[in-house]
């Protein structure tokens, strides 16, 4: 298997259990709270080190939990390139909302990539001893608006 190869299949793994632990899920208790300009802050600034490709940057905004599934600012940086391409390169960035899922904060983001498409991407945050982290995130379907 070629170093590439091997990178991509732990990329995978990675982006696998970040969905599968930290991913918000619908839950019955579902609420939307009022916004919290400190989390808007750290994804705002984690963005602005993406578009700057300033992944050591990046890097400090992520929970203690991500930086150790990934172990460090490469490996994180490689992902979020491979998997995220519209958090690497956004074009427009908005704060939808912010959700109260069970014990778990999601901000929800609206992001058009640099080719005009949107995308809506759920940011599980975390509160820690150094402040706000981005603790995983999820593609998100985008609303719907019925009739």
């Amino acid at each position: 298997m070629t170093r590439a190869i091997a990178l991509s299949v732990f990329l995978a793994v990675g982006l696998a259990l970040i969905a599968a632990f930290v991913a918000p899920r619908p839950v019955a208790a579902q609420e939307v709270v009022a916004p919290n300009p400190a989390i808007e802050a750290v994804i705002g600034s984690q963005f602005d080190a993406f578009r700057a490709e300033d992944v050591q940057e990046a890097w400090r905004y992520a929970s203690p939990n991500i930086q150790g599934i990934f172990g460090d600012p490469q490996r994180f940086g490689a992902m979020v390139q491979q998997a995220f391409p519209m958090v690497w390169s956004p074009g427009q960035v908005n704060f939808v909302d912010l959700q109260a899922l069970g014990g778990l904060l999601v901000q929800r983001v609206e992001v058009v990539d640099q080719a005009g498409n949107l995308h809506y991407l759920g940011y599980a945050m975390v509160e820690t001893d150094d402040g706000w982290r981005i603790n995983g995130v999820q593609i998100l379907r985008a609303p719907s608006f019925g009739a």
